[in-house]
This record gives structure tokens, C-alpha cells and sequence, in this order.
């Protein structure tokens, strides 16, 4: 790579608010993970470095991985790999930037 919620209950008894309850629980537990000190990790459109660049992680970023997908052979401060990472929809990250503590899969594959 080249440098690269608010909670609130409701009296309902249509499962309203069983739902607003679960979701919160669950976007609460996403693992976030630490993106490399010192880098400014460029966010892509795709898994590779022929996408464009959609944004950039800040210093000190940690990002929620959804997904992971192969694409571009990329070396960074975590190794060799062609595992990027879904940190939003259509945003990817290389692994090589991204502290998971695996060499492998995370996250389940993108469609």
C-alpha cells in the first residue's frame, strides 16, 4: 500500500424495542483493531492499490473489520499478505497495516 451510538429503550410491545436493544449489544461488541503507530493508512475503493483512495485513517486509528477479502500482494509493518481488510462499505485497508494478531482471516470473506 502506498502510505496509504446512542442508546434509548421505548415501551413498545411490537419487539421494537427487543430489536433496538440487540443491535446496540451487537455494534457494542465489534472488535476494533489498531492500524500501525506512525502510518497514515490510505483507505481504497477496492482490495488493491489500483483502486482510488477514499479516504485516509488518521494516526492512531483502530478500525472494525466486517469483512476480509484477497486481493494485492501488499508489505507493511505487519508482514506480507493479500488479505484486505472491509472497514465500511466499499473501504478496504491491507492487513499489513492492521494489528489483528493473525496471519489469517479475521473476519469472514466478502461477498
Amino acid at each position: 500500500m502506498d502510505g496509504m451510538d446512542a442508546v434509548g429503550t421505548k415501551d413498545a410491545s411490537d419487539g421494537t424495542a427487543a430489536a433496538v436493544t440487540t443491535a446496540t449489544v451487537t455494534a457494542a461488541s465489534t472488535t476494533r483493531y489498531p492500524v500501525a503507530p506512525g502510518y497514515r493508512v490510505n483507505v481504497r475503493s477496492g482490495p488493491g492499490t489500483q483502486y482510488p483512495i477514499v479516504r485516509s485513517l488518521p494516526l492512531g486509528a483502530t478500525v472494525a473489520i466486517s469483512c476480509q477479502k484477497y486481493g494485492e500482494w501488499i508489505t507493511g509493518p505487519y508482514g506480507t499478505t493479500r488479505i484486505w481488510d472491509c472497514v465500511a462499505p466499499g473501504e478496504y485497508v491491507s492487513d499489513a497495516y492492521v494489528r489483528t494478531g493473525s496471519d489469517g482471516l479475521v473476519a469472514p470473506r466478502c461477498a
